[in-house]
Parts: C-alpha cells; sequence; structure tokens
C-alpha cells in the first residue's frame, strides 16, 4: 500500500506524539503525585515535572496534522482506527470512508490531540500495511 501522505510526514507525526505524550499535564489533583508537588508563593501546586520548554511540541503537531489535505487526514484517523482494532487491514475502504464523513466539518486537530496513545495506534495502524518509519529521517 503506498499511503496518501508522504511516509516521513507520518512519521513525524509519530515522534512530535510521542513527545507531546511524554509531557506531564499541569493541573494535578491535590495528594495525586504529592512526591512530585512543590508550593509555589501563591500556594498553588506545581509539578517538578511540567515541561513549558515544549510548548513548540504541541505547536508543531498541530501544524502538521492541520496542514495536510483532507483526504490524509481521514487517512491518518484510519490508520489510528486499525491501530486500535476498530477496524481491520482488510475493512480499509469502509475505514477510510467513515473517517472522511468524520473528518469533514470537525475540528480534527483536537480529534487527534485527544486521542490516547496517538503515536502507539498510528504506528501499528501503518504496521499493519508493512509501513514502518524504521530507516526514515537516518543519514546514512
Amino acid at each position: 500500500m503506498d499511503p496518501l501522505t508522504p511516509l516521513d510526514t507520518l512519521c513525524r507525526i509519530i515522534l512530535r506524539a510521542r513527545e507531546y505524550e511524554a509531557q506531564t499535564p499541569s493541573d494535578y489533583d491535590e495528594g495525586e503525585g504529592a512526591d512530585n508537588v512543590d508550593d509555589d508563593s501563591s500556594g498553588e501546586a506545581l509539578s517538578v515535572l511540567d515541561d513549558d520548554i515544549n510548548d513548540g511540541v504541541e505547536e508543531e503537531l498541530r501544524a502538521v496534522i492541520d496542514d495536510l489535505a483532507e483526504d490524509q487526514q481521514a487517512e491518518l484517523l484510519a490508520f489510528c482506527w486499525v491501530g486500535q482494532g476498530t477496524y481491520d487491514a482488510s475493512d480499509w475502504d469502509e475505514a477510510m470512508a467513515e473517517a472522511t464523513d468524520e473528518i469533514r466539518g470537525g475540528d480534527v486537530v483536537d480529534q487527534f490531540l485527544e486521542m490516547p496513545m496517538l503515536a502507539s495506534v498510528l504506528e501499528a495502524g501503518m504496521a499493519a500495511f508493512e509501513l514502518s518509519c524504521d530507516g526514515v529521517g537516518d543519514l546514512s
């Protein structure tokens, strides 16, 4: 299968999604993760794992997904659904048709950013079609 989206773009999304998922949300409940919080001068809990430096990761991930054509965004969603097990690789045409309907008129970037384990499910969906990021971006 030759994807509509260039393989290096799909791999870039996986890489940035991993970085995005690794960031720790800053809205901890009091008592949760008590070993990882300090109080600042305002009395609010601050996580020592907060990483404001990497706000650019979310911005880049948003930009990459937003820059995709509608059919490429649908393909991305269909790959994720195959990776999640919602569809089998043999049901690709059906997955693409539903993804195309889902993409139209929606805020797809937020949908992707809210997807649990985006990097893993996208990678698994690609693997179902023997697509891999191995060697993509390597200097040879």
